[in-house]
């Protein structure tokens, strides 16, 4: 019995030592942001790393959002997001809904079809995407964000919703068939909020994939007044000199909706993430 809780104290034991690497790993990179961005530029080139500054900046975080047009580019990343997010999710749920709840011979063929889509490099279709957009004269719009953004973040998003959808009863459709339910109000009123756990998991992996990136809209946006959030850091690199610490300052804000919505989304997340599993 002795011997058996060594075992045990041994093995929580390495657990914590394994859990406490991994929240070093992930929240240092946070941290060593935050220090860096209230530190002047002498100390910041002069290479002490972990120290902290002598006097706190807290000015590079009004640099930031006045030099750096913050507010401008939040905004547009926010309507870019939002109206990506809203997309993704109508399209892939509904899509997700006829692949695993309707029997149709086609339907194994139409996942495989989303599958294919997610192993295609957005970086390979910049080219034929702005052939394309500039003949639909949609060039240097947000339009031209949203509608690859939405094609890119589908078929994941099918794939994670499907998942889920498959673990459903049928017993639940059927029933309501019988009291008289269409497919769009079986859609409406069971699937929708029965899903909302992955629906969730979609909505944060839609929101950090779409908020950070940089390639598509340095490609598709030339206008000042429709870039988004990473172009801010730009606004602190002249011909003779950068301000890091306001650079660190405006990451740091680009980064605090995306840490603040996981917060508060985290448990449906996680339920989201393993609810096809534990159905299953």
């Amino acid at each position: 019995m002795e011997q058996r809780r060594r075992g045990l104290s041994v093995k929580k034991t390495i657990v914590f030592i394994f859990f406490g690497i991994l929240l070093v790993t992930q929240l240092y990179p946070l941290l060593w942001l935050l220090i860096y961005s209230l530190k002047t530029n002498e100390e910041i080139l002069s290479g002490s790393f972990f120290a902290f500054p002598a006097i706190w900046q807290w000015e590079n975080y009004a640099n930031a959002v006045g030099g750096g047009k913050y507010w401008n580019y939040l905004s547009n990343s926010l309507f870019v997001t939002s109206i990506t997010m809203a997309g993704v999710i109508f399209l892939s749920s509904l899509a997700a809904f006829a692949i695993t709840r309707f029997r149709w011979k086609y339907g194994q063929v139409v996942m495989l079809i989303f599958l294919l889509g997610m192993m295609i490099p957005m970086q390979g279709t910049l080219l034929p995407l702005m052939v394309i957009f500039k003949n639909m004269n949609i060039l240097n719009t947000h339009l031209s964000l949203i509608l690859p953004y939405i094609a890119f973040q589908t078929p994941i998003s099918v794939f994670i919703l499907s998942g889920f959808m498959r673990t459903i009863p049928q017993e639940i459709e059927e029933s309501a068939i019988m009291d008289g339910a269409g497919v769009f109000r079986i859609f409406r009123s069971i699937i929708l909020p029965v899903s909302v756990p992955p629906i969730m998991t979609v909505c944060i992996l839609t929101f950090i994939n779409i908020w950070n990136e940089y390639i598509m809209a340095a490609t598709f946006i030339s206008s000042e007044k429709l870039k988004t959030l990473p172009f801010g850091v730009y606004s602190f690199v002249s011909q003779y000199s950068v301000n890091y610490g306001a650079i660190g300052a405006f990451l740091v804000l680009g980064a605090l909706p995306v840490i603040i919505i996981y917060f508060l989304l985290a448990e449906k997340i996680t339920k989201g993430m393993v609810a096809g599993a534990v159905k299953g």
